[in-house]
């Protein structure tokens, strides 16, 4: 059974890195759409969240129209718990937008903390990955090097 667990240790730190890796791209997203979206006026349409203890969460539903007369509306787009007090009570917030992107709309306000928290998760899903490997590879080699010793 220790054998097994041993083995299906490797899993942990591939899963880790797949986080990690995901985390960076939606860094990456929300960045590239900072960087090269175009600056418009976001209507607030609805603000929704739950602080209890068993359920946080918050969302935002945002209409953009832009310059060419295109209208983006974005529905329950997901909010950190840290930056709600950063748009409650708001009709309308300063946004880049960048439609077809995979991150279209990013709030002005909101951007480099939750950039920043992107960023810090990809560190801290590398750093996990990294330790749980080289813990997982220290694990198997004390394995095999018992299972020798009383062969």
């Amino acid at each position: 059974m220790v054998r097994f667990v041993a083995r299906v240790l490797w899993i942990v730190p591939v899963i880790l890195v797949v986080l990690a890796i995901n985390q960076a791209m939606v860094a990456w997203h929300l960045r590239a759409t900072w960087d090269r979206g175009q600056p418009a006026m976001a209507k607030v349409l609805n603000f929704e969240s739950t602080n209890r203890a068993d359920v946080t969460y918050g969302y935002v539903d945002l209409r953009v129209e832009l310059a060419g007369g295109e209208t983006i509306t974005r529905e329950r787009m997901s909010l950190p718990q840290v930056m709600w007090s950063r748009v409650r009570g708001l009709d309308s917030l300063a946004v880049r937008v960048r439609p077809g992107a995979a991150q279209e709309i990013v709030i002005d306000r909101l951007m480099p903390g939750h950039w920043l928290i992107a960023a810090s998760q990809f560190g801290i899903s590398l750093l996990g990955a990294l330790l749980f490997l080289t813990g997982a590879w220290f694990w198997n080699r004390h394995l095999r090097q018992k299972n020798k010793a009383v062969q």
